[in-house]
């Protein structure tokens, strides 16, 4: 069979191009469907991320019958404030899936480097796209468990092969973290130190009863991302309108009792953002925003059995003086949630492994690596 890789340029293509995962995840329940909306805001570029990066859809076939269902796609990027961050020329890559087939995926890894050679990039990165509300990276441990909506991807276990046959290397790794709330106590030297800062005064944790108040905590808590974590391999400086729609997408799930704000003599200092599971709801969605699923994730979120913990950190000048025991603190208030939820399971995701102390602290506090997601590179032979 010989396969043929195009970039896409019509509504009717790009259909093909978000139908192409449905199949071939059919039959795979831990899988989560992106609604179709979002690749067609994405294709339009009315996602603000666009106004920096150049993008391409690509989608491969039989070369000899074109009206054949496609056998792979891929998203390139090249992110100009992400390279400028990290002294690279990369091409990133996202929704990248194909039939386990080599021929195929070869056939999609080739046009990968044509398009990024055609810019004067010298690097594929990936998968890798907007960040915190899409998450990044291949998963390589962990496919039993169904994804975290769609905060991170989900994979077949094939595609690990894939790259790896193709030369592609590890480049960092995010992590996901699981607690079971049931068992999950927090250390009696760890709450004291954590009391011992509420009962000081300065530092505060401010909680929320309304999407109003969350929204305007939510300005200053994006305030800390560029200054904190645009340097992290995964991430780049965010633009304003960047960080708007983070904003935006986050509390279409959120909900403001299960979000916390951490506050030192009234500035912003560390947050934890908590998201009930609605990932059964997104599922029978089936990519439609419909107002049946609308009601749909609703009622899930009233009833989820899981929270989703998207984000979590304290300054570093804040940490050696009760903030890391605060936080920790109130990660165990929050999945031990009783007045509401029963929750059966945390789920912390997109935590680098570079974050040495937090990683160390979560495991002595019982959390388990469940998920692993890898982000890959691989160098572009110039042509």
């Amino acid at each position: 069979m010989s396969v043929v890789v195009e970039q896409i340029r019509t509504m009717s293509e790009l259909r093909r191009f978000i139908e192409l995962p449905k199949r071939l995840y059919a039959s795979t329940p831990q899988w989560v469907p992106l609604f179709d909306a979002d690749y067609r805001g994405f294709f339009r570029n009315r996602h603000p991320f666009f106004r920096h990066a150049r993008c391409g859809f690509l989608l491969a076939r039989a070369d000899h019958d074109p009206a054949a269902p496609p056998l792979g796609r891929v998203l390139m990027i090249e992110n100009a404030r992400y390279n400028a961050q990290h002294g690279r020329r990369a091409a990133h890559f996202y929704f990248l899936d194909f039939a386990d087939d080599p021929e195929i995926a070869d056939a999609l890894f080739e046009a990968m480097a044509r398009w990024a050679d055609a810019r004067g990039l010298d690097e594929l990165l990936g998968p890798l796209f907007t960040g915190a509300s899409l998450g990044g990276g291949l998963l390589v441990k962990g496919f039993e468990h169904a994804a975290a909506m769609t905060m991170m991807p989900y994979n077949h276990a094939y595609y690990v092969d894939h790259y790896e046959r193709a030369g592609f290397l590890k480049h960092f790794d995010l992590y996901s973290l699981f607690i079971d709330p049931r068992s999950y106590e927090l250390p009696e030297k760890v709450e004291r130190l954590a009391e011992l800062a509420r009962r000081r005064g300065r530092m505060k944790v401010l909680e929320f009863t309304s999407k109003a108040q969350l929204r305007r905590a939510a300005r200053r808590v994006a305030a800390l991302y560029n200054p904190t974590l645009a340097d992290h391999t995964e991430n780049y400086p965010l633009t304003d309108e960047e960080l708007e729609r983070i904003i935006k997408d986050l509390l279409q799930l959120a909900r403001p009792d299960l979000e916390k704000v951490i506050t030192y003599d009234g500035e912003v200092v560390g947050y934890m953002l908590g998201f009930p599971d609605v990932t059964n709801a997104l599922r029978r969605s089936a990519g439609h925003l419909t107002p049946a699923t609308i009601v749909r994730v609703v009622r899930e979120s009233r009833r989820a059995r899981r929270i989703i913990l998207n984000g979590m950190g304290i300054l570093d000048r804040y940490q050696r003086i009760g903030g890391n025991a605060l936080i920790y603190s109130e990660l165990a208030r929050t999945v031990k949630h009783t007045s509401l939820y029963n929750f059966e399971q945390a789920e912390m995701v997109q935590i680098n492994e570079s974050t040495d102390l937090m990683l160390q602290d979560l495991r002595k506090l019982g959390a388990e690596v469940g998920k692993i997601h890898r982000v890959y590179r691989a160098g572009v032979t110039r042509g």
